[in-house]
């Protein structure tokens, strides 16, 4: 039986540990819609050059889920529901940090030269995002 977004679907932030095959030419790893990730891949996009110190985010989506990739260097994802934040420190490649839809999140302490993949569940639509935080806590009805 196949996984649907609604089935696999998580509450909570979470890494993912995608596959690594390690070779001494070099390392390789993948992600495949709806196997390592719970959702089918409707957009992709990359942050990359941020100036150091500066913080990238600071919302949350009414619809979309995320899965976000260190390709390169490290940088730190905070994931807050409302009650509760959580730190995430990605650095490795083969990990990914899945978010759900509902979830504040904002991306800060980036490295020299970092590289962050995102892939999204749904494509680009302005109105999915909540950037008012008082708003964001009404949403999630606290």
């Amino acid at each position: 039986m196949p996984n649907t977004s609604e089935s696999f679907r998580m509450m909570k932030a979470e890494i993912i540990q995608l596959p690594r095959f390690e070779d001494p030419r070099g390392n390789l790893s993948f992600i495949e819609e709806l196997k390592h990730i719970p959702f089918k891949i409707e957009r992709t996009y990359w942050i990359y050059d941020v100036p150091g110190g500066q913080v990238r985010g600071g919302h949350a989506f009414k619809e979309q889920q995320e899965l976000i990739v260190a390709l390169s260097g490290s940088f730190d994802v905070v994931v807050d529901d409302g009650k509760e934040k959580q730190l995430f420190s990605l650095n490795r490649s083969y990990y990914g940090l899945y978010i759900p839809a509902g979830l504040w999140r904002q991306m800060e302490n980036f490295s020299t030269n970092s590289l962050a993949l995102v892939l999204s569940s749904t494509k680009y639509h302005a109105t999915d995002y909540i950037y008012d935080y008082a708003e964001f806590l009404n949403f999630r009805g606290l």
